[in-house]
This record gives structure tokens, C-alpha cells and sequence, in this order.
């Protein structure tokens, strides 16, 4: 079973993109991000020819969220509670035996901006509801786009950045009381120590000069742990195809027994 998590930054500029993914990656479920469309245009049908089904959570021009499955994903939440206001951040389902939920933490801009209180306020209402609803005994995944970088090896330059936006100490100790509750980065438990990035600017060539970040994270409980066997980051779909241009954001999976 492949579960992936992707930002597509925008899904109907970028369907015939991930479209061409989803043939040669063939994944099982993917949770999305960043769809920036309503529910009433997402794209079911031509999703359907893939084989995919969608629970979604959409927002004309920004935010969104879904979980794709082969399967029938079972609606289980739309919505974070409390954060509204936030906009369209969470979406969850089950599939099979497994929960999913897709996320995307809100960007928080600078340190010194209005927005870095509320991403922090956000992350607290996840912690809150993640406690509730999952159990660490259970096969859950929370998976997205979290917007902070969880120690210096997944920056192209801590030294640089620290204390910067995506490297605050308050957003790391938000994403620890994550892992307090029973969760755990899949990439990090295959490779620790591994430098390897999920995000880069389009600007000033920094996918090929290595400039990245690792801020796309699938978080499972221990039954999933136990059952992972690799979790890759999909560089190759940072790049151009066919003519298409890529996400600023690389697909990460996880394949399970």
C-alpha cells in the first residue's frame, strides 16, 4: 500500500501534472494540498478515470485539502476546530483500515507578522484535536504541508535562517508535542541524518542548487511505523514533464506491507 502526501499549488493548473503522476507512481491514497478550488469544481470525474476517489475540503483561490483513494475514502472531518477563519486546512477519511488526514499548517510569514501568532495558535488547535482523534495503537496517518522544518538537517542553511520563519523554536515545539502524541516521521525513522528536501523556491535556481527545505511530512502511528518499508521524496516530480511545470513542493510516500 503507497501513501503519499503532495502540495500541488493549485490543482486544475497542475492536473495534467499530477495526473501523469498518479500513472507512473500509482499510489493507493494521496493526500493534497493547496488545491486553491471549491468543492463544486473539483475535479471528481476526471479523477475517477484514474481510478481515484476524493473526499475534499476546498476554498475558492486558496487553501484546500483532500484525500484520493483506489478505495472509498469515508468522510470522517472537514475542518479544524476553532480555525475557520484560517480557512480550509484539514480533511480527514478513512480508508481501509487506515485514517488519513491531510493538512496544510497555515505559511505564518514573518516572525514579526500577525499571521505567525495565529500559524502557532493553528498548530495548537491541531495538537488539541489530533489528541482526540487519534489513537497511537491505531494505523493513522497525518500527512501535508507543515510549514516549519523540524531541526537544522532539514534546512539548506540553518545558520542562516535561524530563528527565521519555519525555524522558530515555538514551531518546533509545536511539532514535538505532535510526536508526544503517539506520532512519527516516517521519512526521518528510514533515514536519519538524511539531508534530503521536499520544498524549493522557484526563484533563483534553488531546486538545482540544492536550496531546499523539508517542511512535507507523513506523521504514522506505530502500527503504520512498524509496516513501512521505504518513504521516499519524490525529487523527479519537481521537475518539468511533458512540457508541465512542477509544484514548488515534491510528492513524499511511503510504501507499507
Amino acid at each position: 500500500m503507497r501513501i503519499a502526501t503532495w502540495n500541488v499549488n493549485g490543482l486544475r493548473a497542475r492536473f495534467d501534472f499530477v495526473a501523469i503522476w498518479l500513472r507512473e507512481r500509482r499510489p493507493d491514497v494521496v493526500a493534497l494540498q493547496e488545491l486553491k478550488l471549491d468543492d463544486d469544481r473539483f475535479p471528481h470525474d476526471e479523477l475517477q478515470v484514474l481510478g481515484y476517489r476524493a473526499v475534499t475540503h476546498g476554498q475558492k483561490a486558496w487553501n484546500g485539502v483532500a484525500v484520493l483513494a483506489r478505495g472509498e475514502p469515508a468522510a470522517v472531518r472537514s475542518g479544524l476546530p476553532g480555525q475557520e477563519a484560517l480557512g480550509a486546512r484539514l480533511v480527514s477519511a478513512r480508508v481501509g483500515e487506515v485514517d488519513v488526514t491531510s493538512v496544510y499548517v497555515p505559511n505564518g510569514k514573518t516572525v514579526d507578522h500577525p499571521d505567525y501568532g495565529a500559524k502557532l495558535a493553528w498548530l495548537d488547535a491541531l495538537v488539541a484535536h489530533l489528541s482526540e482523534q487519534v489513537s497511537a495503537d491505531r494505523p493513522a496517518i497525518v500527512a501535508g504541508d507543515f510549514n516549519l522544518v523540524p531541526a537544522d538537517v532539514d534546512s539548506w542553511n540553518p545558520e542562516r535562517f535561524a530563528g527565521a520563519i519555519f525555524h522558530t523554536d515555538a514551531e518546533r515545539e509545536r511539532w514535538r508535542a505532535l510526536l508526544d502524541l503517539g506520532l512519527h516521521d516516517l521519512f526521518r525513522e528510514r533515514h536519519p541524518g538524511e539531508a534530503l528536501f521536499s520544498w524549493w523556491d522557484y526563484r533563483g535556481g534553488a531546486f538545482h542548487r540544492k536550496q531546499g527545505l523539508r517542511i512535507d511530512f507523513l506523521l504514522g502511528t506505530a502500527p503504520v511505523l512498524e509496516r513501512a518499508r521505504d518513504v521516499v521524496i519524490d525529487r523527479d516530480f519537481r521537475k518539468k514533464k511533458e512540457g508541465l511545470t512542477a509544484s514548488d513542493h515534491a510528492p513524499v510516500w511511503v510504501d507499507l506491507d
